[in-house]
């Protein structure tokens, strides 16, 4: 019986010791779940409060400090202008760490969890005090991920989007931007491009050619350039440093810009290599890809960026139309909602309205550098309470009309089809209805 009892023993004392072995080398099922509604923090901070943001892993370590301007800054592996989006992205994640669930309140074998080792350790500074959070292996069912706070005794899980959102890359978290600018912020544009030299100065939300020669410039298109030139990327699919530079060096100029602002000014230089297009900075350094986008917004002529436009009231209604066309003369003034003529009538509001529609449309078809002769035809509306009068006389040559706006040197070239469906309206004009009462 003795020999039974010891035997029995042996081999309860070896169940249990493999159960013990199998506890400490398993890693747990996540048992301890809380509430829905209150899923353990494990960080709370003032998202303001955050100056420093470490990630470091077996392989690299990424530093991002908040300088004294409040800009993130990535200052390790390398010192890199930051996404400013892409670093608030991370810090919000972090201030405000929510778990999906408790798995251990005193966990004592970390290496279970993957924890003793990490495989991301996060030191978050808020005004100079550190708190470093732990993140290990992956969950068995692999939607999560464990985590803990180097501190605390508790073991957590992760979301994986939640790790997604913190575990970063120094490609991930820099600036991409070829040039560092606001584009609000930018007094002027120099653009080479298809040997022309074109330089665009801004007058409040205006726009002007001042090379080679001041002209009206297209402020939409100049706005496209400048949002072109604000949105350029570097394309980090190719890592190739080498192979970049070399094709940029060996590449065909496509187009230079310079950006000014109150800061300075930064360049941009594109350059196409066979189907890829290659750009250098002056605010970034080394030679990147860019976009096919990019270089085909800079391969522009001077003429597609002058304004086309005869008049410049806009979709706003002038408070006077005047024409003159040989013999002919009309007369237009806006009271209230209404249009009345010269003598005092008031005229039908539809024809009124096709008379404006008409001269607002009135647009260049191309650029003329002379030609311009007798004029037959002269507009001239009042706008912006007063504030604004346009003259613009209109020449015949050919089929077409030459037009050249009073003060102006730029002539331009119409069809002379759209002139006579201003002539048709104009002489469509009939005095409004009686009403009834």
């Amino acid at each position: 019986m003795k020999f039974r009892g010891l035997t029995f023993a042996v081999i309860l004392l070896a169940a249990l010791t493999g159960l013990l072995y199998w506890s400490n080398h398993h890693k747990p099922t996540e048992t301890v779940q809380a509430t829905a509604d209150s899923p353990p923090k494990i960080l709370t901070l003032n998202e303001s409060d955050i100056n420093r943001v470490d990630l470091k892993k077996s392989d690299s370590d990424l530093a991002l400090v908040k300088n004294s301007q409040g800009k993130w800054q990535i200052t390790s592996p390398q010192t890199l202008e930051a996404d400013q989006s892409a670093v608030s992205g991370v810090v919000s994640a972090l201030s405000s760490l929510t778990s999906e669930r408790l798995v251990e309140d005193k966990a004592e074998n970390l290496s279970q969890f993957g924890l003793s080792s990490p495989k991301l350790e996060v030191d978050l500074t808020a005004k100079n005090n550190t708190r470093k959070l732990l993140i290990g292996d992956d969950t068995p069912t692999s939607n999560g991920s464990y985590a803990k706070l180097d501190n605390d005794p508790r073991v957590f899980t992760i979301a994986s989007y939640t790790k997604s959102n913190i575990d970063k890359s120094v490609n991930d978290l820099r600036d991409k931007r070829l040039l560092t600018i606001e584009p609000d912020k930018v007094s002027s544009v120099d653009l080479k491009s298809n040997q022309q030299e074109i330089q665009f100065g801004r007058d409040k939300d205006q726009w002007q050619i001042l090379k080679p020669k001041p002209m009206r410039a297209d402020s939409t298109q100049v706005d496209d350039l400048l949002r072109k030139l604000s949105d350029a990327k570097i394309d980090l699919s190719s890592t190739d440093e080498k192979k970049a530079a070399a094709a940029f060096v060996s590449g065909k100029p496509v187009a230079s810009a310079k950006v000014t602002t109150d800061s300075g000014t930064q360049e941009l230089e594109v350059r196409k290599n066979k189907d890829d297009y290659y750009a250098k900075s002056n605010a970034v350094s080394g030679v990147y890809k860019v976009a096919a986008d990019l270089g085909k917004g800079l391969d522009k002529k001077l003429d597609d960026f002058r304004n086309k436009k005869l008049f410049d009231f806009g979709y706003s209604d002038p408070e006077k139309v005047e024409i003159h066309d040989g013999a002919k003369a009309y007369f237009l003034t806006k009271g209230g909602d209404d249009w009345w003529s010269g003598d005092g009538k008031k005229l039908n509001l539809s024809d009124s309205e096709l008379v404006v529609e008409k001269i607002r449309d009135l647009q260049a078809s191309k650029f003329a550098d002379s030609g311009f002769g007798a004029p037959v035809i002269d507009i001239t509306v009042t706008s912006n309470s007063g504030k604004r009068v346009e003259k613009v006389s209109l020449g015949k040559q050919g089929d077409d009309y030459i037009a050249k706006r009073q003060n102006g040197s730029d002539l331009y070239v119409l069809d002379s089809k759209t002139i006579e469906a201003l002539q048709k309206a104009a002489g469509s004009l009939k005095p409004a209805a009686p009403s009834k009462k």
